[in-house]
């Protein structure tokens, strides 16, 4: 079994003398190693698990840093932009929730969520709107040329009118294509001549604009169909672009008030605001704050010299990693490299709680991650040896013991 001091110390001795020298020396940890080149994954992401969703701590300049990566090396980027809306939705609804999950980045949109992400210690000043980033897409140019765009869905003609807009301007985005499929099912959006068209185009960034629950229902089910490497649902930024709905003046949205703007060009909306607000107190009330207690409690009891050790034991079937200490924010980059290497080997993980101290938000997201990559390679993990009170925490926070 090794420590993760060792794993550590094997992976700077990894790097200073090669894969076959360390080889030669411990081919145990050798085996273990990840491929230096592959450092972007999903447990790489500064990531908090919030009601049971990911949220990234990332900020717009990160955020286009992304979108401008992937679309250069046309690998894909599915990014998620949660507001209370998503929050609330995803607390009833799984199989939303798993688009939002499955997502390679979701950054926070509504100022509700930009609230209960601080009252939690979540380092997120301010929110990453869709409608900010297709804005500073928009303006920025880039270090090279203009990202290629094709809009999808919105009401009639918006999807259009937004094109000519884009393209008689000069800017960092160029409209190579749109469409709108009308009010139909996701499944019907999904027809071979939709998703050709689509693909046909050669954009660089998708940006659907449908209801959000439909919107994510087609990402997912067409994310292996689909050959634009960006894609998004960024709900009302189209309209915004086409000029069938203004948008909130800046000082509205600075003190989280835009919902009353829409409510006033979109009337409709009401009903769904309040809806969700009241669904927004009860989680505060029931989940949040007793998530914030707990945590700081669990925090105050132990030494804060005290470290996460891991330690690790390869098995024929399973790997299972034991837990010592306090797993939070401090110790996230030194269990990293410890669970990518648990992955590589695609077997099922188990990891004891046993003589966990504290756990808080960060952690959880690190153990979302940890979840995702594993079901993705048809593995799973497990936790046990989950104390009450640690048991309390992953419920308020939304990650599943099971």
């Amino acid at each position: 079994m090794l420590t993760t001091q060792e794993l550590q110390e094997a992976e700077r001795s990894y790097h200073r003398v090669g894969r076959a020298g360390t080889g030669r020396d411990r081919p145990e940890i050798d085996a273990l190693m990840p491929d230096p080149a592959v450092s972007d994954d999903d447990l790489s992401r500064d990531v908090y698990c919030v009601l049971g969703i990911p949220i990234d701590a990332i900020g717009m300049r990160g955020v286009l840093r992304r979108i401008r990566d992937a679309a250069r090396r046309k690998t894909r980027l599915l990014i998620s932009t949660p507001n209370l809306n998503f929050l609330v939705t995803s607390q009833s609804n799984r199989s939303f929730r798993d688009s939002l999950i499955l997502s390679d980045l979701c950054t926070v949109d509504g100022m509700p969520v930009v609230w209960i992400a601080r009252l939690i210690g979540i380092p997120i000043k301010r929110r990453t709107a869709g409608a900010d980033i297709f804005d500073a897409l928009k303006s920025d140019a880039g270090p090279s040329k203009s990202l290629k765009l094709f809009l999808f869905g919105g009401p009639e003609g918006a999807a259009e009118r937004a094109a000519r807009t884009l393209n008689s301007q000069s800017g960092g985005l160029r409209c190579v294509g749109w469409s709108n499929p009308g009010y139909c099912s996701a499944e019907e959006m999904s027809r071979d001549h939709i998703i050709e068209e689509i693909n046909a185009s050669g954009a660089d960034f998708l940006v659907a604009s449908l209801s959000s629950q439909k919107g994510q229902s087609w990402l997912q089910h067409n994310h292996q169909r689909l050959e634009i490497p960006v894609r998004a649902h960024l709900g009302a930024a189209l309209n915004f672009q086409a000029g069938t709905v203004k948008r909130a003046p800046p000082f509205m949205r600075r003190l989280g008030l835009e919902w009353l703007w829409r409510i006033k060009e979109e009337p409709y909306l009401w009903r769904r605001y309040w809806n969700d607000g009241t669904a927004m107190l009860r989680l505060l009330f029931t989940r949040v704050l007793p998530f914030v207690v707990s945590t700081w409690w669990m925090r105050r009891t132990h030494e804060r010299g005290e470290s996460l050790t891991i330690t690790q034991d390869y098995g024929s079937r399973e790997v299972t990693l034991s837990l010592s200490g306090p797993a939070d924010a401090r110790h996230v980059d030194r269990a990293i490299p410890v669970f990518r290497s648990a992955v590589a080997v695609r077997k099922r993980v188990r990891l004891d709680f046993s003589n966990v101290c504290a756990i808080d938000a960060r952690f959880l997201g690190l153990l979302l991650m940890l979840r995702k990559q594993l079901e993705t390679q048809g593995c799973s993990a497990t936790f046990v040896g989950v104390s009450p009170q640690l048991a309390r925490i992953f419920r308020f926070g939304g990650l599943e013991l099971q």
